[in-house]
């Protein structure tokens, strides 16, 4: 292993470990609280890009460690969703430009 992959390893595994506390917060409550919605969702878009990225490179640990980032992403966002309800999403105009009271 080459010191460059190292790096990206341990980057890899900062990053990916980095969504377990919410995650199991989020599991143990049932609730997502105030976590950004918007926010996840241009996270767990922007992490699928990675994968493509990765894929496109042929570099496994980008990856791996993007879909293991995603899966975690994915169980956050079904905590946050499930909070809201389906009914209460913003459509595609409410999503960049809510207004706030």
């Amino acid at each position: 292993m080459n010191a460059a992959t190292a790096v990206g390893l341990a980057a890899a595994v900062c990053t990916t470990s980095s969504y377990f506390p919410q995650l199991r917060k989020c599991w143990k409550t049932g609730s997502a609280g105030d976590l950004s919605l918007r926010m996840f969702l241009v996270l767990a878009a922007g992490v699928a890009l990675w994968i493509l990225y990765g894929v496109l490179q042929s570099d496994l640990v980008i990856i791996v460690s993007n879909s293991a980032s995603l899966a975690m992403l994915s169980g956050i966002l079904y905590f946050k969703v499930r909070q809201i309800g389906p009914s209460e999403l913003p459509g595609r105009r409410e999503f960049f430009y809510r207004r706030r009271p």
